[in-house]
């Protein structure tokens, strides 16, 4: 089963990787490369979609928005060289779902136990804003990676516009849902727990819209309520 459910995940991957679907967004994947900044100069930039990674047995998946430009677009994994993988990374370390606080790069050694993580969108989008048909076109994505991953009971939504996703994929399967979206609520959808959280993103950590430990308590709350 387990063997399946990971060939199932490779060639998932292998088909996200792949994907073509957006010109827009293949455009500008592959600028960004050509014109990174002089503190990446030496970085030979991913500049393809990217898939989800982690424990294919978890049971908390985490949805973001889409890859950073200059962090998932170059390193090639999610939450990878940016300050968002730096702060939800040293949360699962500190919550004992990371072996590490970092995350770097594709090669840094980061094992997650009983978490995947994955996006909404899985290529960075011109100033982080992707429209609507971009997103339905990832939807499909997301949609097939909850089917293989059955062990999942919490699903932890980053901004938004991940929140509006998960909740689209939902209603296809039909539940009728209107939910107001609120950091730090948590809902039941089926099977699932969801939980909202504002996204990590300097623009929230800077500004102080999401302090730390209001940050922490959303893991906190998945782990001791929802997965012990």
């Amino acid at each position: 089963m387990i063997k399946n459910v990971f060939k199932e995940l490779e060639e998932l991957n292998e088909r996200i990787i792949s994907c073509k679907k957006c010109p827009r967004l293949a455009s500008y994947i592959k600028e960004l490369a050509k014109n990174k900044p002089k503190r990446y100069k030496n970085w030979n930039y991913w500049a393809k979609p990217i898939p989800g990674f982690g424990d294919i047995n978890a049971k908390l998946l985490i949805i973001g928005l889409a890859p950073a430009a200059h962090g998932g677009n170059r390193t090639g994994r999610m939450f990878t060289g940016d300050g968002s993988g730096e702060w939800l990374v040293k949360a699962l370390y500190e919550l004992g779902f990371a072996n590490q606080p970092v995350s770097i790069s594709r090669d840094d050694g980061l094992l997650l136990k009983d978490v995947y993580i994955t996006a909404s969108l899985r290529c960075a989008p011109p100033k982080n804003k992707p429209n609507r048909d971009e997103l339905k076109n990832c939807r499909m994505y997301l949609r097939e990676e909850l089917s293989l991953l059955k062990n999942v009971k919490v699903v932890i939504t980053l901004g938004r516009i991940a929140f509006e996703n998960f909740l689209s994929i939902m209603r296809g399967k039909g539940y009728k849902i209107k939910l107001e979206f609120k950091h730090g609520e948590n809902y039941r959808i089926g099977n699932y727990i969801l939980i909202a959280s504002y996204h990590p993103s300097r623009q929230n950590t800077q500004t102080g819209k999401l302090k730390w430990e209001e940050w922490l308590k959303v893991f906190k709350m998945a782990k001791e309520n929802f997965l012990l």
